[in-house]
């Protein structure tokens, strides 16, 4: 779902968003105009963040993810941590990545990559519902180490310093990421 003319999805794209829009999924997602909920998350090393409090020092920049487990979500946010976050630093936006599965486990991974962004849980997936990104996985319960079994489709919304959301991309598939470049396109028009 992005808000950009130029960007000509992949077929496999657009047979995932006919489905969506076929099964009425994608007109209820998180689209430009929503508002950020004021919810706290759970940080992998600094516990409760809470949404508003990041919002009254920068934009807010959200990128969902699975878990730690998958490689390509691990992949996503190791190229997030060189190509996406030393920009958003400079951009005074913060970033965020999201994930349904508890934070001590999400700390490997932050570790392992030396991410110097926020990597937070939502355990039970508010975040992840508000913005209606989830789908049930029932084989991940074990994974996710929460006793639930709801993922998000890996996507990104940017929103500005009001917790407005101005801008969004939803992906069918965790192996094909939002380009960091699109990202920064967005937070430099929120300015």
């Amino acid at each position: 779902m992005t808000t950009t003319s130029a960007y000509r999805p992949p077929a496999t794209e657009l047979a995932f968003r006919q489905q969506l829009e076929r099964d009425a999924i994608w007109s209820r997602m998180v689209a430009p105009g929503g508002r950020v909920p004021d919810l706290a998350l759970v940080e992998a090393d600094l516990g409760p963040i809470h949404l508003y409090r990041l919002l009254d020092t920068g934009p807010l920049v959200l990128v969902f993810f699975r878990h730690a487990a998958s490689a390509a979500c691990d992949a996503a946010l190791a190229a997030y941590g060189e190509k996406l976050a030393p920009v958003l630093d400079g951009l005074d936006a913060h970033l965020v990545a999201v994930s349904p599965q508890r934070a001590d486990r999400l700390a490997a991974l932050k570790r392992r990559h030396e991410l110097g962004y926020l990597v937070a849980a939502d355990p039970r997936h508010a975040l992840i519902d508000a913005f209606r990104i989830g789908f049930s996985s029932p084989e991940t319960v074990d994974v996710l180490g929460t006793g639930r079994s709801t993922l998000p489709y890996p996507a990104v919304v940017v929103a500005d310093r009001w917790g407005v959301v101005r801008w969004v991309d939803v992906r069918p598939d965790a192996a094909v990421r939002t380009d960091p470049e699109s990202i920064i396109a967005a937070v430099q028009n929120l300015r």
